[in-house]
């Protein structure tokens, strides 16, 4: 009998592994199940360009994974039994249950509206690609001269804030942060990313924590009033509520808790990767959610599985960061370069350079999803010990 594997979400981390457990594995040995419920692979790291009127290249699920063995349903997932060991699926042909033997669990996250008052009701977001498209039509009928407020001074509302003010100087941008502008970064990134936003005449407010929306401005905890168009929530994200559902072992945040391998510590037979998974890093700090660290997640989660199917090694890759990519719009950028927890040092490459750094990021992560079986016979088992990523440091690059 195969050994049935039900990938769970095709963002970064679950196309990744899916491809990579499709190298791994001898076809006649497992099945590889895809679930999402899109037909499309979106790049959710250029939704801010998306947003502001610039088109992504189209990339089907079912050309990136034709022939390589991994069957792509598209369907919701609607529960998991991790204890009965399905999932309830629905999709244009009704409901069904996917018996499996191996969960990747890869849901990932939505926007975190953090309990704020009329942040679901008046707020747009770029967490998805739903979200990043009912954006851009609603900027597309924003006259000149009125205000775009983004609340959040991350690395998301960074980008959008920048990308938006860059291409359209008509407007008026504003960006809401809770701290310093930048605070996390060096002397010379913050100074770089001062010099960018007063460039493009973003009008920042800083140490300001917005406590309601409405539909033409926002309240600050200091009692002022922003006046906004269109605000844009961008303070971070929330995990899928599908696993609060289940009998898994979830840490404060929600995040499925993983060992080292990325598998479940209360069920053996699940593994969660990208912003679904709670796995430690660096001086034993949680990674962030980000593509950076879904991507080798997956690598390790993938080669971990291959690995006990085929009685090979089990890889022993620790996770740390190397840098920081940020766009700053199409011309700038800001590569803050960290240590392995994350943290800034002094180290920093801005301008024109740093935009083709990330955008050469950008595009590797596409690549790397949308070929996901190049260069390695499919149907040849292979072993993590094979694997360049069973070796050395698994890189989370930004």
């Amino acid at each position: 009998m195969q050994h049935r594997i039900i990938v769970l979400g095709a963002g970064y981390s679950g196309a990744i592994a899916a491809g990579r457990l499709a190298k791994r594995l001898r076809r006649e040995d497992v099945t590889i199940t895809l679930v999402n419920a899109e037909p499309d692979f979106v790049e959710r790291v250029r939704l801010h360009q998306l947003a502001v009127g610039q088109e992504l290249k189209p990339r089907p699920l079912e050309e990136m994974f034709a022939s390589t063995g991994v069957e792509v349903r598209l369907a919701k997932v609607t529960s998991v039994d991790v204890d009965g060991k399905s999932v309830t699926v629905q999709s244009a042909e009704g409901s069904a249950e996917l018996p499996y033997d191996t969960l990747v669990y890869a849901l990932g996250s939505a926007v975190n509206d953090h309990g704020v008052p009329g942040v679901t009701e008046h707020a747009h977001q770029i967490a998805s690609r739903p979200g990043a498209l009912r954006l851009r039509e609603r900027l597309a009928s924003t006259a000149g001269g009125e205000t775009v407020l983004v609340v959040g001074g991350g690395l998301t509302g960074l980008e959008f804030a920048t990308e938006v003010a860059e291409a359209r100087p008509d407007l008026d941008v504003t960006l809401v942060a809770r701290t310093e502008l930048g605070d996390w970064l060096s002397p010379k990134g913050r100074a770089h990313l001062r010099k960018v936003v007063d460039g493009l005449g973003i009008t920042v407010h800083e140490h300001a924590t917005v406590t309601a929306v409405e539909a033409d401005r926002v309240t600050t905890a200091d009692g002022r009033t922003l006046p906004a168009t269109v605000t844009v929530w961008t303070t971070g994200f929330a995990t899928h509520p599908l696993a609060a559902s289940t009998s898994l072992e979830l840490a404060d945040d929600g995040r499925i808790v993983v060992d080292g391998t990325m598998r479940s510590v209360s069920h053996p037979d699940v593994y969660a990767i990208g912003d679904a998974g709670h796995a430690l890093g660096a001086d034993d700090r949680p990674l962030r959610m980000s593509c950076a660290s879904g991507t080798p997640m997956a690598w390790q989660a993938a080669d971990a599985i291959a690995a006990r199917l085929t009685g090979g090694k089990l890889p022993n890759a620790p996770l740390r960061y190397f840098n920081q990519c940020i766009s700053l719009g199409r011309k700038e950028g800001l590569i803050q370069f960290v240590t392995a927890g994350d943290r800034a040092v002094d180290r920093a490459l801005t301008g024109r350079l740093a935009a083709r750094y990330k955008e050469v990021v950008c595009r590797g992560a596409a690549w790397g999803v949308a070929n996901p079986t190049l260069g390695m016979p499919v149907r040849r088992r292979r072993t993590v010990s094979d694997s360049p990523a069973s070796e050395g440091t698994a890189r989370v690059a930004a």
